[in-house]
């Protein structure tokens, strides 16, 4: 099993969340978050006065998936994640050692 992050840009959130769906995947954790990468920050007015926001907001999926699965995933997350500008996010592939569904007390590739 692998865990995959994605950190995306929050407008692409539906458009990923749809296509996702449709490739079978069920399991799915979202959370608002805020960092920098090469895109820095970016620059705002309000009020007249310029505004640096050094840590734009994000949206972080988080995805446990079968070996399998994982390519299918990843290619979906890109082709409908992507704007072609920097600060499009990254993906991260991680092992994922054990899952263990609560309700039933089952483990490994069963609970997904």
């Amino acid at each position: 099993m692998k865990r995959i992050e994605a950190i995306i840009r929050p407008m692409k959130l539906d458009e990923v969340k749809i296509a996702l769906g449709e490739i079978g995947v069920t399991g799915i954790s979202v959370q608002d978050v805020r960092g920098a990468g090469r895109q820095g920050g970016q620059r705002e007015r309000f009020r007249g006065a310029d505004y640096l926001i050094d840590l734009p907001i994000k949206v972080k999926l988080e995805i446990v998936a079968r070996d399998e699965d994982v390519d299918e995933i990843v290619e979906t997350i890109l082709r409908h994640a992507r704007t072609g500008e920097t600060g499009d996010g990254k993906i991260f592939i991680l092992p994922m050692g054990e899952a263990i569904r609560i309700r039933t007390a089952e483990s490994g590739e069963d609970v997904l």
